[in-house]
């Protein structure tokens, strides 16, 4: 048996660590599969988002400064081009009977994809005859019906399209109706709305408040409408997702964890400038899949998402 080159010995080694990132993880309560480590799936994108998962277990996240969709087979391992022009969307999330919603801000608009065709269509343009700032984040209700953040980041490529200025009077959570004939706001006392997930219950959402560096807990009406606004913990998200146990998970540095009573119980370092959102991917739901700058991550994990 020829014995290996010290360069194959060193490509070998660059490989690995390119592929398996071991980092030093914060885990109190035993939430990480056990001997876990974080690893680079892909690399090469320009800033990675709005990761959400089908009903297979795939993945779909956008390249939002290149206008793209990807889709992250979760058998394979492999990612692959899903739409290209995609309303420069941002936050997604999949609506029970496959549609996938998206927070489009070229435009200032929300649109629904198809996800076999990858036909999108605009189903919200404005409010109250104005332009929305710019729809970040968006989860989708149980019974129906959907909410989305609507902070305001100004965009390079609004130039020619519309001023910088904000048409709203502020920085607002909405809710749009199943049967899309209602929508209204449902949170307006925020300072710069992102992350958004609720509880598969329906019955709770918590809505991060990333400019005020807090995660806001509130209760989920019949009507959409949310009351009992309590704070969750004193850090912001930019986006969010939820486990079985109720943790929740929390991006911005790394990826941080915390129970539903507020307590931090994990910290999962990501090694990029910044960590943009996560979700839980795989057919069982146990793997998470993490979009952070120009990269994405997975790491397996103890607990299913929910979904």
């Amino acid at each position: 048996m020829n014995k290996p080159s010290k360069t194959a010995l060193a490509l070998s080694a660059l490989l690995f660590a390119a592929s398996s990132l071991f980092a030093q993880i914060e885990d109190k309560k035993g939430i990480v599969a056990k001997g876990a480590e974080l690893v680079k799936v892909q690399d090469g994108f320009s800033f990675t988002e709005g990761p959400a998962i089908n009903r297979m277990g795939d993945v779909f996240f956008t390249d939002q400064p290149n206008d793209k969709i990807y889709r992250w087979n979760s058998n394979s391992n492999q990612i692959t081009l899903f739409k290209e022009g995609a309303g420069r969307s941002n936050g997604l999330y999949f609506q029970l009977d496959g549609t996938l919603i998206a927070a489009a801000d070229l435009n200032n608009e929300l649109w629904e994809i198809d996800q076999n065709t990858g036909e999108g269509k605009v189903i919200v343009s404005s409010f109250r005859g104005k332009k929305l700032n710019g729809p970040n984040d968006v989860w989708v209700r149980p019974k129906g019906g959907l909410y989305f953040t609507d902070p305001l980041y100004p965009r390079d490529y609004w130039e020619g399209i519309r001023g910088k200025e904000a048409e709203q009077d502020g920085k607002h959570v909405y809710f749009l109706s199943a049967d899309r004939t209602e929508l209204f706001r449902v949170a307006e006392d925020l300072t710069q709305p992102n992350g958004i997930v609720g509880t598969p219950d329906g019955k709770t959402l918590y809505v991060a408040d990333i400019g005020a560096k807090k995660t806001w807990k509130y209760d989920i009406q019949e009507d959409g409408y949310l009351t009992n606004k309590t704070l969750f913990c004193e850090m912001g998200s930019d986006g969010m997702t939820i486990d079985e146990r109720g943790n929740l998970y929390l991006t911005g540095n790394g990826v941080t964890v915390f129970d539903k009573s507020g307590e931090q119980i994990a910290h999962i370092p990501v090694p990029e400038n910044w960590t943009a959102n996560v979700c839980f991917g795989a057919l069982d739901r146990k793997t998470l899949f993490i979009t952070a700058m120009g990269s994405v991550y997975t790491l397996k994990m103890k607990y299913r998402g929910v979904w």
